[in-house]
C-alpha cells in the first residue's frame, strides 16, 4: 500500500527531489515515508558537506602547491650556496647554485655524506666538529671552507650555519648557506685598488697645493737665504785674505830669515790682528752655514711629500716662521701681531701644519690687500688640554651665504687664475687628521676670524 505525497510550491526543488527518491522505495514495515525522507535529507547534508571539504581541500592543494612553487623559485634564484641536512649529517635538499657549484645532480646529493662536499680533511673536520658539538651555528659562522668544483678544483667558500627543527619544536637537522668568496676578493681587491687611488690622488693635490705654496714664497725664501749666504760669503773672502798672509809669514820664517826681520813682517801683515778675527770669521761661517741648512731643511720638510710621521714640536715657532716667510715674500706692507705663548707643545706633523698656517696667513694678507692698514692679529690660548690659535684680519669678512662653503674643495672667491679653492679644504682635512677642529666666522667689529684648535701633546 503506499499513500499519495502531498503536493509541494514549485520553487522548493529540493524537498520535491527528496519526495521523488522516497517514492522509488518500497517502504518497510514499521517505517514511515517522513522517516525516509529525514534520512535522504541527512545524507544529502552530507553529501554537501564532502562537496564543501572538497572544495576547500583543492584551494589547501593550490595554496601549497603556490607556496611550494614560490619556495622552489627563491631556492633556484639564490646565488648562494644552500645545503639542508640531517642530524647524521646526511643532505636532504640543495638548490641549483649548489649544483652548478659542484656539478652533481640534486637525486645524485641527496642521502650522501655532507663531507663528501670538501675538499681538503681540513674542512671535513670542521664539519664534523660542528655536527658532533650540537651546536653547528657557534662552529660554522663566517666560516671558510674548502669545497670540491665540478672540475675538481678547489673554491673557497665562507659558510654559516643554523639548525632546523620539525613541526614539535625537536632539532631536526642543521642547514648551511655558503658564498664563495672568490668574487667577494675581487670586489674586495677592487675597492682596495679604487681607494689607493684615491689616497694618491689626494696625497698628489696636497702636494700641488704646497707647491702653489711654495711659489708664493719663493720671494720671501731667496731673501731670507740671501743673508746668511751674502755673510758665509764675505767671511769666506776675508779668510782667503788672511790665508794668503799668513802664507806669505810662514813661507819668511821657513826661508831662514832673521827674527827682527819675521817681527818687521809680521807687525806688516798684522798676523796679530788676523789671529785674533780667526775665531769669530769661523764662528760666523758655521753660524751662516747652520742658518742656511736650516732654511733649506724648512723647505725640504714643507715641499716633500708627507709620510704622516707624528713627532712633538712647538707650534709657536712653526707658526712664527710662517709668518716670517709669508710676510717676507708678501709685496703688500701688512701690520701682523702675533702673541703666543713661548712653548706650545704639539704632536704630528711640523710641515703639514706650517702649510696651514702659510695657507691661513696668505689668505688674510689677500683679503686686507687695498685696506689702508692692512692688519693681522694673531692670538692664542691654552685651555682644558688644547690650544686654540685665531688668525683675525681687517677685511671685508666673509659673505654669510658663503660661510658654510668656505672648506668645500674648488670652492674660491678669488677670481680665476688668483687660486685653487683646495687651500682651505686640505687645510680643514690636515687639522682633522690631527685630532682637531678649524673654523671660520666673521668678527663682530669687521673681518673674518679662523679658529685653529689642536690637542697639546
Amino acid at each position: 500500500m503506499s499513500t499519495a505525497i502531498p503536493p509541494e510550491p514549485a520553487d522548493n526543488h529540493h524537498v520535491h527531489h527528496e519526495a521523488l527518491v522516497a517514492a522509488q522505495f518500497c517502504p518497510v514495515d514499521g517505517i514511515g515515508e517522513s522517516t525516509w525522507i529525514e534520512v535522504i535529507r541527512k545524507m544529502d547534508e552530507v553529501y554537501s558537506n564532502l562537496l564543501q571539504y572538497q572544495v576547500a581541500l583543492e584551494e589547501k592543494n593550490v595554496e601549497l602547491e603556490e607556496t611550494q612553487q614560490f619556495v622552489f623559485s627563491v631556492l633556484t634564484s639564490m646565488s648562494d650556496v644552500l645545503i639542508v641536512c640531517d642530524l647524521y649529517g646526511n643532505v636532504v635538499e640543495v638548490n641549483r647554485a649548489l649544483v652548478n657549484l659542484v656539478g652533481r645532480g640534486e637525486s645524485e646529493l641527496r642521502g650522501s655524506p655532507v663531507f663528501d662536499l670538501f675538499a681538503d680533511e681540513c674542512s671535513r673536520e670542521k664539519a664534523r666538529n660542528a655536527l658532533a658539538s650540537r651546536s653547528p651555528v657557534m662552529q660554522l659562522k663566517e666560516c671558510e671552507a674548502q669545497m670540491l668544483g665540478a672540475a675538481g678544483e678547489t673554491i673557497p667558500v665562507a659558510l654559516n650555519c643554523a639548525p632546523r627543527y620539525d613541526l614539535r619544536g625537536r632539532e631536526a637537522g642543521f642547514v648551511m648557506v655558503g658564498r664563495p668568496v672568490g668574487e667577494l676578493r675581487r670586489a674586495y681587491q677592487e675597492l682596495n685598488d679604487t681607494h689607493e687611488a684615491l689616497k694618491r690622488a689626494q696625497q698628489h693635490l696636497v702636494h700641488s697645493e704646497k707647491m702653489v705654496s711654495l711659489g708664493r714664497l719663493v720671494a720671501g725664501v731667496a731673501h731670507e737665504l740671501n743673508n746668511p749666504i751674502s755673510f758665509v760669503l764675505g767671511n769666506i773672502h776675508a779668510l782667503q785674505r788672511y790665508s794668503q798672509r799668513l802664507k806669505s809669514y810662514l813661507d819668511t820664517i821657513h826661508g831662514g830669515a832673521s827674527e827682527a826681520q819675521c817681527e818687521d813682517l809680521r807687525k806688516e801683515l798684522r798676523i796679530d790682528r788676523i789671529l785674533s778675527d780667526l775665531e769669530s770669521l769661523i764662528e760666523g761661517t758655521v753660524e751662516g752655514a747652520e742658518r742656511t741648512r736650516d732654511i733649506v731643511e724648512g723647505l725640504k720638510r714643507f715641499s716633500a711629500k708627507d709620510k704622516d710621521e707624528s713627532s712633538q714640536f712647538n707650534l709657536a715657532e712653526v707658526i712664527a716662521k710662517a709668518v716670517h716667510w709669508v710676510t717676507r715674500s708678501s709685496s703688500a706692507q701688512c701690520r701682523v701681531s702675533c702673541e703666543l705663548p713661548d712653548d706650545i707643545p704639539v704632536l704630528g706633523n711640523p710641515g703639514q701644519i706650517q702649510q696651514v698656517v702659510i695657507n691661513l696667513v696668505q689668505n688674510a694678507l689677500d683679503a686686507t690687500r687695498g685696506r689702508e692698514v692692512p692688519a693681522l692679529d694673531i692670538g692664542g690660548r691654552i685651555a682644558d688640554g688644547q690650544v686654540e690659535i685665531s688668525f683675525r684680519d681687517n677685511g671685508p669678512g666673509i659673505e654669510p651665504q658663503h660661510l658654510n662653503r668656505v672648506f668645500d674643495p674648488f670652492f674660491t672667491t678669488k677670481p680665476v687664475g688668483k687660486g685653487t679653492g683646495l687651500g682651505l679644504s686640505i687645510s680643514y682635512g690636515i687639522i682633522d687628521r690631527h685630532g682637531g677642529r678649524l673654523s671660520v666666522a666673521n668678527h663682530a667689529d669687521g673681518g673674518a676670524v679662523f679658529s685653529l684648535r689642536l690637542p697639546l701633546a
